[in-house]
């Protein structure tokens, strides 16, 4: 069983297409998407068009959460750039998206795998696993082995021993890619970083692939076409800051 593990897309078609290319000839079995496929980007139809060709497990993201409280009249709406994106995003959807987007599931046990995936940490959906002191508390939260999230936008491995969670936490994380054997004595959380809006200063995108056999883990970074996206953020009247900050990583 090999995972291809995506997260954050963030309604980037370009870099999805660029990750997709770069994936396809090291084999996968099974797509997961751990999330915030929705927000910011201008492709929103597009990326959940191509989501839905590969069968993916999608998981909820905090933007798909947003998003449905918004389409279901649950939330105020708000004067900033995570509003501006959802709401134009919302727009854009057919009822048949918005009913997709409903059913993700926000987090799931894979037997298979012997892996829970979920958006933020393992026991939340909005939280991040963004440092040794967010994992420790998140490791202490849940009891399992494996675990697969994003949110942060930063490829990372945080691992302790497969024993009651004390002070050894090692981070490594992937600013240009690498990969990562998982020790047989260890409980890692994985994250494979964003797809369509890296925060690493690495613009490029970044995807994993997981082999469940091997308990082998690694991070490939792909480059796309910025300006194409740009030139669509800003086409679509979203705020420029959107365009932006694709170019830096940030």
């Amino acid at each position: 069983m090999r995972l291809l593990l995506l997260s954050d897309i963030h309604a980037n078609h370009p870099a999805l297409e660029a990750v997709l290319r770069d994936a396809v000839p090291r084999r996968f079995d099974q797509v997961v998407h751990l999330g915030d496929a929705l927000g910011y980007g201008p492709h929103p139809r597009q990326v959940l068009t191509t989501l839905r060709e590969l069968d993916a497990v999608c998981l909820r993201g905090n933007h798909e959460q947003m998003l449905l409280e918004y389409a279901d009249g649950r939330r105020e709406k708000h004067a900033s750039v995570v509003s501006a994106a959802l709401l134009w995003q919302l727009g854009q959807l057919s009822d048949r998206d918005v009913a997709w987007v409903r059913s993700w599931r926000d987090g799931l046990d894979d037997p298979t795998v012997g892996a829970r995936y979920r958006h933020g940490t393992p026991v939340s959906l909005d939280a991040y696993t963004d440092s040794v002191t967010a994992a420790r508390e998140a490791f202490a939260q849940w009891g399992g082995r494996l675990g697969f999230v994003g949110h942060t936008h930063v490829p990372a491995v945080y691992a302790t021993l497969n024993a009651p969670v004390g002070e050894w936490i090692k981070a490594q994380t992937f600013p240009e890619g690498g990969s990562y054997p998982v020790p047989p004595a260890a409980r890692v959380i994985l994250n494979p970083g964003s797809v369509g809006q890296p925060r690493d200063g690495n613009p490029q995108a970044s995807y994993a692939i997981f082999d469940r056999q091997r308990g082998h883990f690694e991070v490939f970074r792909v480059p796309y076409d910025v300006g194409r996206t740009q030139d669509a953020v800003l086409a679509a009247g979203l705020p420029p800051v959107l365009a932006a900050r694709l170019a830096i990583g940030k």
